[in-house]
């Protein structure tokens, strides 16, 4: 499937504001662009100084106010839902038309990047924003082009991010006054009410998750990625809370990227060109290369000073809990400058698992690989959301299912075609969260195991030990470890009854089935062949 700017051509854009905007700033330097933020009053600079913004009534993503337009490109294509809701072309016309015009006297800034650090299979992208910041957002965080590629510059896809234009949702078609529309036709990402910066990024990456599969059959990962001495390629899937961030970033290896990576033939590249970390909480103890990284020119969105000083208060969420950190990759000291590596040689797919049921490592046979990369699978504990007060099971496919424009199937099947190619690669599940029992009863896996398991995968000295299928869910558990009491590694020796156990890991089984009916009807048998052991539920 190939689609075509219809229109507007993007330098039509440019040529309108030209002609509208009181100001048109291109391509400024991050220098600038602080400087110009703290001129307009709309940011301070910290101690560490890095900048310091606040994004307003909204400091996370609106899922629900996120939209795509349904036309004859995209009809018979997306996965139309709660997730990928559907609106007019009209619509996104008008809206279009009013946003260009409310850009009448104002200033605009105006930045080129790419997303893809592959060239093989990057797009540009053209940021259009109302404010210095968030343009120093998308300086970050996209690929930074050089002057010759600034030169052969073309672009593929607009944002047009106006935060201050608020929809009227009885004449607009929106939900309320903000909103964020893609349109896979025109190429264009209209976002409007909201200043939350992220809303761009994972604009993008809805993008990249909707044309790279189709045109270059490439798989597209909400993932981490990092490289060891020797080429060895590791990827880090993992839900929020499950340790993604904090397994990947490892002073031995070098990081090629955060969140957002491409699956191609041969090789394994980010999508990005910066980093946007949580830092809520941040210490320089817990993660000292993201506290290294709070420096001049990084974006600090949400966070407060300490009382009568410009030194950030990092375990204050008053704001929000979602306080975030946006810098360059290169501000982490071991990331890999071209973002690129080759064919993963380990994957990891991290659950945070407050039940105490699974291993805190096992292997996965290529069906059961794509059955839990469906799932998606972690655990909430109490205390991680307001009403949250026992574990709660959380399912997002491909662990990522809000930015997923195709049925989730259809992304597990090109993860089970990338494996069948390449044989060598082997898929694991971690459990970073509890043994001995759920939460409250058990007691967590410390961090010191769990990097020893991972580093034992990486290693390969998981390769030639004893496994036994876990007689449920069926994942092949390893019997020894390097470093790693033998125990530890069977869930049900850990408990005080191994018919509690089996009570219990039936019920989260049961769980496991009830939320794969949603994709069963366009599973292979492959895939079904991987579910839970329905004779054990």
């Amino acid at each position: 499937m190939t689609m075509e700017m219809e229109y507007p051509n993007p330098v039509s854009i440019q040529k309108n504001l030209d002609g509208l905007a009181k100001k048109v700033y291109f391509n400024l330097d991050a220098k600038t662009l602080v400087e110009q933020t703290v001129q307009l009053k709309q940011g301070t600079i910290s101690d560490r100084g890095a900048l310091c913004i606040e994004t307003g009534k909204f400091t996370g993503r609106s899922p629900k106010d996120r939209f795509i337009v349904k036309d004859d490109s995209t009809s018979k294509i997306i996965d139309w839902g709660e997730i990928n809701i559907p609106i007019s072309p009209n619509i996104f016309d008008n809206l279009y038309e009013k946003m260009l015009t409310f850009l009448s006297g104002k200033d605009v800034w105006i930045r080129q990047c790419f997303a893809g650090a592959d060239p093989a299979y990057r797009i540009g992208v053209t940021a259009i924003n109302t404010t210095p910041w968030a343009n120093l957002f998308c300086h970050h965080l996209f690929i930074r082009p050089n002057q010759t590629e600034l030169r052969d510059y073309k672009e593929d896809w607009t944002i047009l991010q106006i935060p201050e234009f608020l929809a009227n949702p009885e004449v607009d078609g929106t939900r309320q006054e903000n909103f964020s529309i893609i349109n896979f036709t025109k190429k264009i990402i209209l976002i409007g009410g909201t200043a939350y910066t992220g809303e761009m990024k994972k604009g993008i990456f809805s993008v990249l998750n909707f044309i790279l599969p189709y045109e270059k059959n490439v798989l597209p990962m909400h993932c981490s990625a990092n490289e060891g001495d020797e080429g060895d390629v590791a990827l880090f899937f993992g839900l929020s809370g499950t340790g993604k961030t904090t397994l990947s970033a490892d002073a031995n290896r070098k990081l090629i990227g955060d969140d957002e990576h491409g699956w191609a033939d041969n090789t394994v590249f980010n999508f990005e060109g910066g980093c946007y970390a949580k830092c809520i909480d941040l210490s320089e103890e817990k993660e000292p290369e993201i506290y290294a990284a709070i420096k001049s020119h990084t974006l600090l969105e949400n966070t407060l000073f300490h009382k009568d000083s410009n030194i950030v208060d990092f375990n204050n969420s008053s704001i929000t809990e979602n306080t975030r950190a946006a810098y360059p990759i290169h501000y982490i000291l071991n990331s890999k400058p071209q973002s690129i590596g080759d064919t993963p040689k380990n994957i990891f797919f991290l659950t945070c698992d407050a039940y105490g049921i699974l291993p805190p490592i096992s292997k996965l046979t290529k069906a059961q690989a794509m059955y839990h990369f469906i799932s998606g699978y972690t655990a909430k504990v109490a205390g991680t959301e307001v009403g949250v007060t026992e574990p709660q099971t959380t399912f997002s496919a491909c662990f990522g299912r809000v930015f997923l424009p195709d049925n989730p199937i259809r992304y597990a099947e090109l993860l089970g075609e990338k494996l069948a190619k390449h044989t060598e690669v082997n898929v694991w599940l971690v459990n970073t969260g509890w043994t001995g029992g759920a939460y409250g009863t058990g007691k967590r896996i410390s961090l010191k195991h769990t990097r020893c398991l991972v580093q034992a995968a990486i290693s390969g000295a998981l390769n030639n030990v004893d496994y036994i299928p876990h007689h449920i869910f069926g994942i092949l558990v390893p019997q020894t470890c390097p470093n790693v009491p033998a125990e530890l590694l069977n869930p049900q020796k850990t408990w005080n009854s191994s018919k509690a156990y089996d009570r219990e890991a039936s019920k989260l089984a049961k769980q496991f089935i009830e939320n794969f009916r949603q994709y069963e009807n366009r599973a292979n048998l492959e895939i079904k062949s991987a579910s839970p052991r329905s004779s054990n539920v």
